[in-house]
């Protein structure tokens, strides 16, 4: 009995609410009969016992078409879900009154959001609705968007509308976009499978072409290869090829590697991710990590040479049985391997982004397997070498704020007869006082040049005296082998 008349009185309840919005279809405006509607709705979602049934009939008999954003998808980040949240906030603005505001971690302006988690939007004239809901199928913090529209606009809402919003929504992440840096965390440390595997900090260099020590032709190359990369997407599609390109910098320690990846950086506003392959266990681990970057990304390895696996350096055979393995028991060594190193810049997985650059830097590119570092794989080899006068007149201008002086031509001379670093240079122009003085740092700067110039011409002279004393050990042996 009471069953039977739960039944009447929930049959009562949506008999009520039909003929209520039968009434507000016929009498009221547009505009107040939709608010209406959702406050009924919502009224009626209040009670906790008939929710479930009503979503369920909702559901059965509603025009409405519902499609859900989740914030992530397998291994990877929804790059639809954050474009989404970033159209929804900015929508959110523009029509509440009521806000609140956060400096969130990834932007570099003060971020205003709607303290609601259904937002209405209206395109060409068809009005839609945004959702956020936690996901009902994980126990983590996860979320998705659930975009809300009638039927007979699918083909509007799902072509139009949703290319619309994509594109406004990665237009706002750009502009307000902190530039970040990326490194890999330890694979213990990942937590699960699609969090954890990168930690990263406001990327905050100041570099740039205009103020690197660098020759201006070679400064001109780097530069339009870039501009022409970054346009480049339909050129690269067209070719049928991944956009991708790899740069290599190789050349001494203290010749601006590190600088010119974060003046490249400045330059297409983009993230660096760090890689660092002593924590990387083997190639899957990497897979992930490529799977977890963003596109338009600097992907950087430093000092490649000095990993083992990729130079041709490593162990070859095993250790015969009567030998002791040198290594602990307990050190954590990186598999990473030369082919996995290949597939991560050239092979099926560097397409899962697009607008990736890879950057390699080596002080020893003799070292390096001619494989890893041929074009196609590293596009461009950009030499970073001594400090060149061109470059010097640069560093005077950063560092004095001089264009020209009498001490120009002396360093010029000594420049062209001493190897010194950019580095070095800059060291050495370095004001030690509060107040800048040119004429002593300039000063200091031939010294150290002179110093230097002296140093190399001893060191040539031991070098060919230890080369004339061994030439005399070998001819004294030959002749006492001979008698």
């Amino acid at each position: 009995m009471m069953i039977g008349d739960s039944w009447a009185q929930i049959g009562s309840t949506i008999a009520g609410l039909m003929f209520t919005v039968a009434t507000l279809q016929q009498f009221f405006p547009h505009q107040l009969r939709l608010s209406l509607q959702q406050f009924v709705l919502a009224s009626l979602q209040q009670f906790s016992l008939v929710q479930k049934l009503c979503d369920k009939f909702v559901n059965l008999f509603s025009p409405y078409i519902h499609i859900t954003f989740p914030e992530y998808s397998g291994y990877w980040s929804n790059q639809a879900f954050d474009a989404i949240e970033t159209y929804v906030g900015a929508l959110s603005t523009t029509k509440a009154s009521l806000l609140k505001g956060s400096l969130v971690q990834n932007s570099k302006a003060l971020v205003l959001t709607r303290d609601d988690r259904k937002v209405c939007d209206e395109f060409n004239a068809v009005q839609v609705w945004w959702v956020l809901e936690p996901s009902p199928t994980s126990s983590s913090e996860d979320k998705y968007f659930q975009l809300i529209f009638h039927r007979q606009h699918r083909d509007l809402i799902t072509g139009s509308y949703l290319d619309h919003v994509i594109e406004q929504g990665k237009a706002i992440q750009a502009k307000n976009k902190q530039r970040r840096l990326y490194t890999n965390n330890p694979s213990e440390n990942w937590g699960s499978y699609k969090k954890n595997l990168w930690s990263d900090i406001a990327f905050e260099s100041p570099a740039t072409f205009q103020t690197i020590a660098m020759d201006p032709n070679k400064k001109e190359e780097i530069i339009n290869d870039l501009v022409s990369f970054s346009k480049g997407k339909e050129y690269y599609m067209k070719l049928g090829k991944p956009w991708k390109r790899g740069y290599l910098l190789y050349g001494p320690p203290g010749t601006g590697k590190s600088t010119t990846i974060a003046a490249m950086a400045n330059f297409l506003n983009y993230d660096i991710y760090d890689l660092e392959l002593t924590t990387v266990k083997n190639n899957t681990e990497l897979r992930k990590l490529l799977a977890e970057t963003s596109s338009k990304s600097i992907i950087a390895i430093e000092d490649i040479d000095c990993s083992l696996d990729v130079t041709g350096e490593r162990k070859k055979g095993r250790p015969k049985s009567n030998e002791k393995e040198t290594e602990p028991e307990n050190e954590k060594t990186s598999k990473v391997t030369l082919s996995g190193i290949l597939n991560f810049i050239d092979g099926t997985w560097s397409a899962c982004g697009t607008g990736r650059i890879f950057v390699f830097t080596t002080n020893h590119i003799d070292k390096l397997d001619p494989a890893l570092i041929r074009r196609g794989r590293m596009d461009m080899h950009i030499e970073l070498s001594y400090c060149s006068f061109e470059a010097f007149k640069i560093l005077a201008k950063n560092y004095l704020d001089v264009d020209s002086h009498d001490l120009f031509e002396k360093i010029g001379i000594l420049l062209k007869e001493t190897e010194m670093t950019p580095a070095d240079v800059a060291e050495n122009l370095m004001p030690k006082r509060e107040k800048k003085d040119p004429d002593a740092c300039l000063n200091s700067l031939i010294q150290a040049l002179e110093d230097a110039k002296e140093k190399a011409k001893l060191k040539a002279e031991k070098e060919k005296n230890i080369k004339i004393n061994k030439g005399k050990n070998m001819k004294f042996y030959a002749k006492r082998l001979l008698f």
